[in-house]
C-alpha cells in the first residue's frame, strides 16, 4: 500500500500568522473556551451562529454529529446531534473587529462554509477515531512538532505558519497533540469541496 498526501490539501490562500494570533488571544479574552463539551483535553469556540440564535453556538452544536468505532467489534455508531451546517451564515457579533472577521469574509468567497470554530486539543491527548459529515478547513495558529493529525493510514504536521488546507475527515481520522502546548486550528466545516 503506498501513503498518499491527497487526504491533506494545501489551498493557494494565506493568512497573517501574527494576526491570527492576535485574534485568538482576542477572542479568548471576549469568551474562553467552552470545556464543558463532554470530551476530555478538547474545547471550542464558534466564530459564527445560526443568523440571530445564539444558542446555536453551544454545546453540542459546537461539536456535531460525527461516527466512531467504539469497541472491538468494529460497529459503527452515531455520536451526538446532526447540523445542518448550511443555516451557518452570520459571524458572532462579538468578535467582529478581529482579524479573524477578514478572514471569515475572505474564506467565504472562496467555499461555502458551515460552522467555523476555534478548535483547542490539549497537550498530551488525542481525539476519538471518527468520521465527520464534510471535509474540513484548518488553519492551524497554535501548534508544536507534536501535533499530528491522520487520516486513514497517513500522519501530517500542519505547520502554523498561516497556511489553508483541507481535510478529508469523511474518512475516519484523528488529532493528537503529543507536544506540551496547546494546539489551536480555526477549523471551518466546507460543504463545496470534493476529494479526487
Amino acid at each position: 500500500m503506498s501513503l498518499t498526501f491527497n487526504d491533506f490539501q494545501k489551498q493557494d490562500i494565506n493568512f497573517d500568522i501574527i494576526k491570527l494570533r492576535k485574534a485568538c488571544d482576542q477572542v479568548l479574552k471576549i469568551k474562553g473556551f467552552d470545556t464543558t463539551l463532554g470530551i476530555p483535553h478538547f474545547a471550542g469556540i464558534s466564530l459564527n451562529q445560526i443568523p440571530g440564535d445564539p444558542e446555536s453556538t453551544k454545546g453540542s452544536k459546537i461539536r456535531g454529529v460525527y461516527w466512531t468505532k467504539p469497541d472491538s467489534t468494529g460497529k459503527e455508531v452515531a455520536r451526538d446531534v446532526g447540523i445542518d451546517e448550511s443555516k451557518y451564515t452570520e459571524f458572532v457579533n462579538d468578535f467582529k473587529g478581529t482579524y479573524f472577521e477578514d478572514v471569515y469574509r475572505e474564506l467565504s468567497e472562496k467555499f461555502k462554509l458551515g460552522r467555523v470554530r476555534l478548535l483547542l486539543k490539549e497537550p498530551r491527548s488525542t481525539l476519538s477515531w471518527h468520521r465527520d459529515p464534510e471535509p474540513r478547513l484548518h488553519i492551524p495558529i497554535y501548534t508544536n512538532p507534536g501535533a499530528i493529525m491522520v487520516v486513514d493510514s497517513v500522519a501530517k504536521h500542519l505547520p502554523a505558519d498561516g497556511s489553508v488546507w483541507i481535510t478529508n475527515n469523511t474518512k475516519y481520522h484523528n488529532a493528537f497533540n503529543g507536544g506540551e502546548e496547546n494546539r489551536v486550528h480555526l477549523v471551518a466545516c466546507v460543504l463545496n469541496y470534493k476529494f479526487n
